[in-house]
C-alpha cells in the first residue's frame, strides 16, 4: 500500500506548513534518513527525513504553497508496488480521509528533525557534524570519519549517497593527525556579520511598487504581536547601567580564555544577569494565567533571546530559549547562544528551541541603537530592550570631595511590562538589581 507523508505538526501553535524545498523528484528512490524536503512552520523552517523507503509516486503539493497539517504532501511507492498503483491508492486513502473530517496527526512515516544528532567520535575536533541518521549508521558500519565528508545536503548536510560515495571511492578509515593548534580547533563559530547597507541609488531612480505575500513566519509574528498589543496592557521603565568595570573585567577574561576558543559578549553578561535577578523578583518570571484569573510564577528561569534571521531564509524573527540561565556559568550561556543564533540562521531551531521562555531580551547594540521598546512575548511577563554602549561625560568625586570630569560608557535598557502582574516600582527594582550586577560584573562570576 502507498506510504502517505503528510504535513506534520511541528508546533503546539503550527496549522499550516509550507514546502519551501523539495530535494526529491517523482520517481526518485528514497531510504528511510533521506531529507525529502525543507518545512516552513510559524516558527522555523525545518528539514523533514523519511522514515520508510519507498519511490516517490506523487508530490502533492508546490514548493511555496501553503497546507494543513495532516494533509497529504508526497506519496511513496512501497517495494512492489508500480508508482500508479501507490498514486491510485493513495488517491482513495486521501479521499477517506476528507469525508472523515481531515487529520491533525502526521503520518508515522515521516517526522521533521532540526538538528539531526551526530557528532564524529573521531575527529579530534569539536566541530559539530550534521549528517542524516541512516548516512551515519552506514559510515560507522564502515569504519568511514565523517569528519573527512562534504555533505552536499542542506547547510552541508551528510547523506547517504554522499557516505556511499566516499566508500566507493576508498575513503580512509580513520584520520589523520590534525597539525592545528587546540585554540583554532576550538574556536567558536564567528559572529553574523552586521547587514550591509544597500548601495545608494543612481540618479533619478524609483521605486518598486509590488506586494509582498507573507510567509508562515512573518504571518505568525504579525498574529501574535497584535494579539500582545491588543491584549496586554504595555508600560515601559528605562535605566542606564554604567559598563566600565564589566568591559574591563570581559577584556580581562577574554584574553586569559583566548586559548580555549572562548570569546565572551556583553549579551552573556546580560543573560546572566537578568536570570539571577530573578531570585530576588520572582513576578518578573511569570505568566499571566487567563483561567481563574491567575499568575504563574515559574520555577525555572528561561531567557529567550531575539535572533533576526538573513533574508535568504525569509527573514523575520526568532526567540531562541537559554534553559536555566539561571544556574549557567558566562561560558555555558556564551556557548549556548553562539549555537542556536548560527543554527536558527542557517538550518533552523527545533520547536523545544523556540518554546519555554520565561523572560525576553532583544538587543540591538550591535546595530548601533541607542535606545528602543520591545512588545512583550506571550505569555512572557516582561522583555528587556537594550541598546548599545555610549561614552559620555560623567562628574565623579575624588577622594577629597572635589569634582572632576572623566568619560565613562553607559548603556540603556528599556523594560516593557504586563502591567496586570507587574507593577511600575516591581520593574524599576529589577532594572536597578540588574543594573547593581552588571556594574559589579564579578557577582556574576559566581
Amino acid at each position: 500500500m502507498a506510504i502517505n507523508i503528510t504535513m506534520p505538526r511541528l508546533s503546539d501553535t503550527m496549522e499550516q506548513g509550507t514546502v519551501v524545498k523539495w530535494h526529491v523528484n517523482a520517481g526518485d528512490s528514497v531510504s528511510q534518513g533521506d531529507v525529502i524536503a525543507d518545512i516552513e512552520t510559524d516558527k522555523a523552517t525545518m528539514e523533514l527525513e523519511s522514515f520508510d523507503d519507498g519511490i516517490v509516486a506523487n508530490i502533492s503539493i508546490a514548493e511555496g504553497k501553503a497546507i494543513n497539517v495532516g494533509e497529504t504532501i508526497i506519496v511513496l511507492a512501497e517495494d512492489g508496488e508500480t508508482v500508479d498503483e501507490a498514486i491510485a491508492s493513495a488517491g482513495a486513502s486521501t479521499t477517506a480521509t476528507s469525508q472523515n473530517g481531515g487529520s491533525d496527526i502526521a503520518s508515522p512515516s515521516a517526522t521533521a528533525v532540526a538538528e539531526p544528532p551526530a557528532t564524529s567520535n573521531n575527529s579530534g575536533t569539536n566541530e559539530r557534524i550534521f549528517v542524516s541518521p541512516l548516512a551515519r549508521k552506514i559510515a560507522n558500519e564502515n569504519n568511514i570519519d565523517l569528519s573527512f565528508i562534504s555533505g552536499t545536503g542542506p547547510s552541508g548536510r551528510i547523506t547517504k549517497r554522499d557516505v556511499e560515495a566516499a566508500i566507493s571511492n576508498g575513503a580512509a578509515a580513520s584520520a589523520p593527525e590534525t597539525t592545528q593548534p587546540v585554540a583554532q580547533q576550538a574556536a567558536a563559530p564567528a559572529p553574523a556579520p552586521m547587514p550591509m547597507p544597500a548601495p545608494l541609488p543612481a540618479v533619478g531612480a524609483v521605486l518598486e511598487s509590488k506586494t509582498v505575500p507573507l510567509n508562515n513566519m512573518r504571518a505568525t509574528i504579525a498574529k501574535r504581536l497584535v494579539e500582545s498589543k491588543t491584549t496586554i496592557p504595555h508600560y515601559q521603565v528605562t535605566i542606564s547601567a554604567r559598563m566600565d568595570s564589566l568591559n574591563a573585567l570581559r577584556s580581562e577574561l577574554n584574553e586569559q580564555l583566548s586559548a580555549q576558543g572562548v570569546k565572551l559578549s556583553v549579551n552573556d553578561f546580560i543573560v546572566r544577569a537578568c536570570a539571577i535577578a530573578m531570585h530576588q523578583h520572582p513576578f518578573i518570571n511569570s505568566s499571566w494565567n487567563p483561567t481563574g484569573p491567575s499568575i504563574d510564577l515559574h520555577g525555572h528561569v528561561n531567557i529567550g533571546v531575539a535572533v533576526s534571521l538573513p533574508q535568504e531564509r525569509g527573514g523575520g524573527l526568532v526567540v531562541a530559549t537559554i534553559n536555566n540561565a539561571d544556574q549557567s556559568g558566562l561560558r555555558q550561556i556564551s556557548s549556548e547562544t553562539k549555537r542556536l543564533a548560527k543554527k536558527a540562521r542557517e538550518k533552523g531551531l527545533s520547536p523545544a528551541e523556540l518554546s519555554g521562555s520565561t523572560f525576553t531580551i532583544s538587543n540591538l547594540g550591535m546595530f548601533g541603537v541607542d535606545h528602543f521598546t520591545a512588545i512583550v512575548n506571550p505569555p512572557n511577563a516582561a522583555i528587556l530592550a537594550v541598546g548599545r554602549a555610549i561614552d559620555k561625560p560623567f562628574i565623579e568625586y575624588t577622594e577629597s570631595g572635589e569634582p572632576e570630569l572623566v568619560v565613562g560608557s553607559e548603556m540603556s535598557m528599556t523594560i516593557s511590562s504586563d502591567h496586570r502582574i507587574i507593577d511600575g516600582a516591581m520593574a524599576a527594582a529589577y532594572l536597578n538589581t540588574v543594573k547593581e550586577l552588571l556594574e559589579s560584573p564579578a557577582s556574576l562570576l559566581v
